[in-house]
């Protein structure tokens, strides 16, 4: 029997009690290690290109170069295309939330989370699956409501997806889980996953939390949920 490689770690942040509070937290959970700890966002690219953990948890505050700024400069190198962010920080703003999820992070979580949480988190996002702590969705949704135009949008072209294939968008973006659309739809857990696996390659989305994004900004549903779009 085979025993599966344990899912690599890289933690980013500024405070070392915190990275070594984190590491041992990870360090004692099976089928997880860490593979190295950064001290600043310059380190933490660096380390993320060399190292090409399966998920980074990345601070936000942090000198040199800020979490934000690190996780897009991850995220946009073919070299870490595989590498997953989990943004962590202690600041509960929709500004950081918006910023993270659009420079390609793959989830986002407060410092307080319950260790438990943190840990299915990395396995979540280690297993290629986007995560978004309770009630980002609805608030990611809202940002968009008060400061439409305050990025440049992140432009899709939707006429690639069949019907089925947006009814599945619209209700990702609508913070529903995989389980919550299952019921939905009537379908099998494993077709609303080939969806989901559908709809991140055929709109070049890294993530679930990008999925998000998409909708919005291709105009596919307005803030406040209308759909803009015939069915």
């Amino acid at each position: 029997m085979t025993t599966a490689a344990p899912i690599r770690v890289l933690i980013a942040d500024d405070q070392a009690l915190l990275r070594g509070s984190f590491r041992a937290l990870i360090e004692a959970e099976p089928g997880m290690t860490v593979v190295a700890v950064a001290g600043d966002g310059a380190e933490a690219c660096e380390l993320a290109l060399s190292e090409l953990p399966d998920v980074v948890l990345m601070d936000v505050r942090m000198p040199v170069v800020d979490g934000i700024e690190a996780t897009r400069r991850i995220c946009t190198s073919e070299r870490a295309a595989g590498v997953q962010v989990l943004i962590l920080t202690m600041f509960d703003q929709d500004s950081y939330v918006y910023s993270a999820l659009r420079a390609g992070a793959a989830g986002f979580l407060l410092k307080d989370t319950p260790p438990a949480e943190l840990c299915h988190a990395i396995r979540v996002l280690a297993d290629g699956q986007g995560l978004l702590a309770p009630g980002i969705t609805r608030r990611l949704i809202a940002e968009f409501a008060r400061r439409p135009e305050a990025d440049p949008p992140i432009h899709r072209d939707l006429q690639v997806l069949t019907q089925r294939e947006l009814q599945v968008l619209e209700l990702i973006a609508r913070g529903l889980s995989n389980t919550e659309i299952t019921e939905r739809l009537g379908l099998s857990p494993a077709t609303i996953k080939t969806y989901v696996g559908r709809l991140l390659a055929k709109l070049h989305a890294r993530d679930r939390a990008q999925l998000v994004i998409v909708a919005y900004e291709s105009g596919l549903l307005r803030p406040g949920g209308q759909r803009t779009r015939g069915t």
